[in-house]
């Protein structure tokens, strides 16, 4: 059983843990020769794997439509680097044997788990097979708890695009959202958690390594007792705040895997010197949307989203055409009010911090010494591969450049997030599908994630469906303004107690609660990827 352990982390793939090695050592290296070193080397890798990737293209052409010396070239340029790259590993094994060990860590053991775990953590692991799973359940102290679960990645990956199905389903009016199926939510809670409910139930966080769709359903939103849907006696959704919600007792935090987790929990704290925030957002994508904004601004329209009622943010749908380009992307004018609450909730300038508009554009953001800030918020649409024509890797969407006036293709994507430089313990992506990874049934967080980690981030707020507006802006506010207040307060215990404030509160509506967020559209669509043992303590 511990021996299996470690084989299904080997098994789930090693890309995040890959980038968070990387970054680790990277950022342990207080040697600024080492530092350089460290650069190097990944650079270097990263030139290889993208020639590799040109060479295979190249490769697959017949023969006859083959540019042969193409080809040649990109051969010689491969082992140039890789020559390169192997002088660059042999002076940092002589110079800092130290290093060469962190960026090539070996596969932990159950007692290296549980060194990394806090007093009140536990971690659980699931494998997904082809017609059994499996679940270890590993706390602080005390022994592990294993189980076989007679059912395979398809059937669990059924399950959870049926729960699935209220938060991607297109609503008019908050009357037409799709009631939750608790039944579906605790059989899976029965199936995945309680055979191992005496190794976790004794903790308040749990950390989470899987394979497979469990990745973009937060488990917070599984009941842990079988209940039905009261009838609502007062606005509506209001049944939902009397289901027993795994949220309500325990905090969840997304690990790529367990690997990566103990080398989160490795990561030195960030620069006391950092500035709390940076955060772009409302981008326009074409000349309409710059028009019409300058429009509003001249009118000054202050209606905030919660005081509208329900307004569900604008996804790409971009899969519905047959042709897409950027400037097809709706705005996402609300994003502004969320980065504004996020700049009021931590006490900053939202004129300095904030990057809206024409603003919040590619050279802005490559120009802007990131790690210089603890908090680092896109509020944009995020982009899979295919979305628009020609993207062949996750990307957000920013100011088109001809709005903006600046080189580029309004896209920040994979290849250009793992070049940039962080120090950040969070990187807030609060926009559309953010959690997804590069493909099916790959490591969570390998799409966007995995960049983030690479450059330099510790954890990762995402989001697995549209949000609403008015609900999104008072939980991320509210998750700053609880870690601002109490400096002790982790990250992933902030991301619950603000989940349950916006479950529990007072709802929308003008004047009185039209409706409450008691449904999990509202205040579970956001996922904690990453260290959420940590908090702002370290900082001050």
């Amino acid at each position: 059983m511990v021996e299996t352990f470690g084989l299904a982390d080997a098994i789930r793939g090693q890309s995040v843990q890959s980038a968070l090695a990387a970054a680790s050592a990277r950022m342990a290296a207080n040697d600024p020769a080492l530092g350089n070193l460290a650069r190097k080397f990944q650079d270097l890798t990263m030139q290889v794997n993208a020639l590799l990737g040109l060479l295979n293209n190249a490769l697959s052409l017949p023969a006859g439509e083959r540019d042969e010396k193409g080809v040649k070239d990109i051969n010689a340029q491969i082992d140039k680097l890789r020559a390169e790259r192997d002088r660059t590993r042999a002076e940092i094994q002589r110079r800092f044997p130290t290093y060469a060990a962190l960026i090539d860590p070996k596969a932990p053991t159950i007692d290296d788990i549980k060194a990394a775990l806090k007093p009140d953590e536990a971690l659980l692991s699931f494998y997904f097979g082809r017609e059994h799973s499996f679940v270890w359940a590993v706390p602080k102290s005390g022994p592990v708890t294993f189980a076989a679960i007679a059912a395979g990645a398809n059937d669990v990956d059924a399950k959870i695009k049926t729960l699935r199905q209220p938060f991607e389903a297109p609503l008019t009016a908050i009357e037409t959202i799709p009631s939750f199926d608790l039944r579906l939510a605790h059989e899976l809670y029965a199936q995945l958690l309680q055979p191992v409910e005496q190794g976790w139930r004794g903790a308040k966080s749990l950390i989470v390594v899987t394979n497979g769709a469990l990745g973009l359903l937060p488990l917070g939103l599984l009941p842990t007792d079988s209940v039905a849907l009261k009838t609502d006696a007062g606005p509506l959704f209001s049944g939902y705040r009397e289901v027993p919600w795994l949220a309500r007792t325990h905090a969840v935090t997304l690990v790529p895997s367990v690997a990566a987790f103990r080398t989160l929990r490795q990561l030195p704290p960030g620069s006391d010197k950092r500035e709390r925030l940076i955060g772009f957002g409302d981008p326009y994508f074409n000349e309409q949307q710059a028009t019409e904004a300058a429009k509003e601004l001249a009118e000054v329209v202050v209606a905030s989203a919660a005081s509208r009622g329900f307004n569900r943010r604008a996804a790409p749908r971009t899969n519905q055409v047959d042709s897409a380009k950027l400037g097809q992307l709706p705005r996402l004018a609300d994003t502004a009010d969320e980065l504004k609450a996020v700049a009021q909730a931590l006490g900053v300038d939202p004129t300095t911090a904030l990057k809206l508009g024409k603003a919040a554009n590619e050279q802005t953001v490559k120009s802007t010494d990131l790690a210089k800030y603890q908090i680092i918020s896109f509020a944009t649409h995020g982009l899979m591969p295919n979305d628009l024509d020609g993207l062949t890797q996750p990307a957000l969407a920013l100011t088109a450049p001809q709005v903006a006036g600046v080189p580029g293709d309004g896209l920040l994507t994979v290849e250009e997030i793992l070049a940039l430089k962080l120090d950040a313990d969070w990187v807030v992506l609060s926009a559309c599908n953010t959690a997804a990874g590069a493909v099916v049934g790959a490591e969570a967080a390998s799409g966007l994630g995995r960049a983030f980690f690479y450059a330099g981030s510790r954890a990762l707020l995402v989001t697995n469906w549209s949000v609403e507006s008015g609900s999104a802006q008072q939980l991320v506010s509210d998750l700053f303004r609880r870690q601002a207040a109490d400096p002790a307060l982790t990250r992933a215990e902030a991301l619950r107690q603000a989940m349950m404030g916006l479950l529990d509160g007072l709802g929308a509506g003008s004047g009185q609660t039209v409706f409450t967020y008691g449904h999990p559209l509202f205040w579970a669509p956001y996922s904690l990827i990453g260290d959420g043992g940590g908090s702002v303590a370290a900082t001050r």
